[in-house]
């Protein structure tokens, strides 16, 4: 009896603005790791440029289905989304503060210019 094979997108990114997305055929029962196995050896038939050595480093990321991460091990089901997050270089709060101190409080959010006689914060 031939298994049964389920539709999967596979979605990953290995820069900023570069992202592959792949649709792959993989059979019922299939974990997310093994669904990234196949994945790449598809990705590496389809683009023969593409650097084996680049595409093995996928493995040391966050792996996710529609926006929630999950461990290597969770059985995927029909058109699931796998995505594969990259690292984070800078703490988002971080970030925020620094955009903050470089736009200057005076012109941004509740310290924008507004009317004369008006409440802060309108």
């Amino acid at each position: 009896m031939a298994e049964r094979m389920i539709e999967v997108t596979l979605c990953w990114s290995l820069g900023p603005r570069h992202v592959q997305e792949l649709r792959l055929k993989v059979p019922e029962g299939s974990t997310v790791e093994s669904a990234l196995d196949l994945g790449i050896a598809q990705w590496l038939e389809v683009s023969p440029a593409a650097d084996p050595v680049s595409l093995s480093s996928l493995k040391f990321q966050q792996p996710g289905i529609w926006g929630r991460k999950v461990l290597w091990t969770q059985l995927v089901i029909a058109d699931d989304r796998i995505e594969l997050y990259r690292p984070l270089k800078v703490d988002p709060k971080v970030a925020r503060r620094q955009r903050f101190k470089r736009q200057g409080k005076g012109r941004t959010g509740l310290f924008a210019k507004r009317k004369s006689g008006s409440a802060a914060g309108y």
